[in-house]
């Protein structure tokens, strides 16, 4: 512990960036230089290796993220086994703006008080679910960036490991041969109408469901029959919870007994819109003019 309030006063010794209660520096992550309306938190521009990775709209009283922005570039070698790391400004607002692996041992009490720590997910039922996944990344800095936890929330590993997966390389796939252009993303959850669910006694909440969207402005117009409404932005939402109503996501009864209950549905961004004004009660707009401004 001690070696830690050391290595966060030493950033103390000179002027800092505040990348912790603002978007400023890093609106260039969002489409138009405009963040997603319609929800409440505290801003992070992740930094690492001193360089804005993505964007994060933070919940500390669910310490988890309300969602993740980022840029898609097309990924290349293997998923790094990069350490899990925190955002130090959450516990001290004048420390240094990268991001910092767990130390091993005790942490500071800060720390454990403003974020979700290693130890909330040990022994638990979840996974750490990636908002901004390594996967849609290029260079091993900005896949190793993506290995936070204010970047994860609780995610069942039939979701994790499953059709949210799968989602998630279709996403790569896509993108990777049509669009031609910069692709934005956002990736958020959706929370429990009532009776919320928390991992170790109301220390991290977990969501009933994840959504997903990316905004593709350039795009190439050849487009197979299966992807003429896939451009220039798509969304979806998958389930996070087997026993939840089938609402907003049917289940498909067919599926592989690990996956069933877990189902993923593909919808345009209004339709996401729609379900997200319905949960959050407020009118959201995840990019500016729908992606065609």
């Amino acid at each position: 512990m001690t070696s830690l309030i050391l290595l966060l006063l030493s950033a103390w010794c000179a002027p800092g960036t505040a990348d912790v209660g603002d978007f400023a520096p890093c609106l260039h992550i969002f489409h138009r230089s405009w963040p997603p309306k319609g929800f409440s938190g505290t801003p992070i521009c992740q930094r690492y290796v001193n360089q804005h990775r993505f964007a994060t709209l933070y919940s500390r009283p669910r310490k988890s993220p309300w969602f993740s922005a980022y840029l898609y570039t097309v990924p290349r070698g293997n998923r790094p086994s990069g350490s899990w790391k925190f955002e130090p400004q959450l516990a001290y607002p004048e420390a240094d703006g990268n991001m910092i692996p767990f130390p091993p041992g005790p942490l500071d009490q800060h720390v454990v008080d403003s974020q979700a720590v290693e130890l909330d997910y040990i022994n638990s039922t979840y996974t750490r679910g990636h908002m901004n996944p390594s996967l849609h990344h290029q260079t091993l800095e900005d896949r190793s960036a993506t290995f936070t936890l204010t970047n994860v929330v609780p995610q069942k590993k039939g979701s994790n490991s499953g059709p949210w997966e799968f989602l998630e390389m279709s996403i790569n796939e896509t993108l990777a041969t049509y669009c031609v252009g910069e692709a934005y993303l956002v990736t958020g959850v959706i929370p429990y109408r009532s009776d919320d669910h928390w991992l170790h006694n109301h220390r991290v909440a977990v969501p009933e469901y994840i959504w997903s969207a990316y905004c593709c402005p350039t795009y190439n117009h050849s487009l197979p029959k299966e992807l003429k409404n896939a451009f220039p932005t798509y969304a979806a939402i998958g389930r996070n919870d087997a026993n939840s109503s089938e609402d907003i996501v049917p289940v498909d009864k067919k599926a592989k007994k690990q996956f069933r209950g877990y189902d993923v549905r593909k919808m345009p961004l209004e339709t996401l819109e729609m379900y997200l004004k319905d949960r959050f009660g407020t009118v959201v707009t995840v990019f500016y003019e729908q992606c065609l401004g």
